[in-house]
């Protein structure tokens, strides 16, 4: 059978999802989690692999095993227990043995937040950034990006896939308080970095370092050397993960699966 894990994290302490050869990876730490409760080796495999320092409000992952869990509160309570403060399984819900926590999924929403003033109590949660900024004209920029769907210049230069396009749903900027600015961007795919340096690239926009007219030649050189730095990972968030609503069916029915807290 195969089971989705619905859960978040605080990066702040991990080398990232993907579990590595030389530092505690979020993966290994809840697939350990897993094979001591169950009592048989876990694999889980995520929606996606947020590097290190980066956050997940909501992230899915999944994994196979060959006799049924007995879902429940307390199974959720127990796992909950074993696992770290800032690591939280939310749900476990079987699905069909074809859906897949990475390929089945629609689009993922992230959100990148940066505080205008020091909050010793987001530390290591935003991106303390001070200099003016021109938000309008950053949201011009977004207004160029969603023209486009290859973004190989915002990509690590050695990420490891077949092609750079994604297809954006939404991309702005906009104040949730006013010492808060975020930046909201929705895709059917991201490649390895390509947030952090759209937000980066759009900081130096938004300071008048980068003109705005640079922007579309920087897309259509599809080169990571012509794009900004990227903005440090402790600000980005994922938000959201979606998928069909057939994959979700039992996370959503009453009677199904196991939720924590509920």
């Amino acid at each position: 059978m195969r089971y989705f894990v619905e859960l978040s994290y605080r990066g702040t302490q991990y080398r990232g999802w993907q579990t590595q050869a030389d530092g505690v990876s979020i993966q290994a730490t809840i697939e350990a989690a897993l094979t001591q409760r169950i009592g048989k080796s876990i694999h889980i495999v995520g929606s996606g692999r947020t590097d290190a320092g980066v956050h997940a409000r909501q992230q899915f992952a999944h994994f196979d095993l060959d006799v049924p869990l007995a879902l429940t509160e307390a199974f959720i309570y127990s796992l909950n227990c074993i696992l770290p403060e800032d690591i939280a399984i939310h749900g476990i819900f079987p699905v069909s043995p074809n859906d897949h926590a990475r390929f089945s999924a629609i689009y993922r929403y992230y959100q990148y937040h940066i505080s205008r003033q020091k909050d010793v109590f987001q530390h290591g949660l935003t991106y303390h950034f001070r200099p003016l900024l021109n938000v309008d004209r950053m949201n011009e920029a977004c207004r160029i990006l969603l023209q486009h769907t290859n973004f190989q210049s915002f990509a690590k230069a050695r990420a490891d896939v077949t092609n750079f396009h994604c297809r954006l749903d939404f991309a702005y900027w906009a104040y949730t308080n006013n010492d808060c600015l975020t930046f909201h961007i929705k895709a059917n795919r991201f490649l390895w970095g390509m947030v952090r340096t759209l937000v980066g690239t759009m900081l130096d926009i938004g300071q008048g370092r980068l003109e705005l007219d640079r922007l579309e030649p920087i897309i259509l050189a599809h080169d990571r050397n012509a794009a900004g730095r990227a903005a440090p990972a402790n600000g980005l968030y994922l938000v959201e993960v979606g998928y069909p609503a057939e994959v979700l069916v039992a996370r959503n029915s009453r009677g199904q699966g196991a939720r924590g807290g509920e």
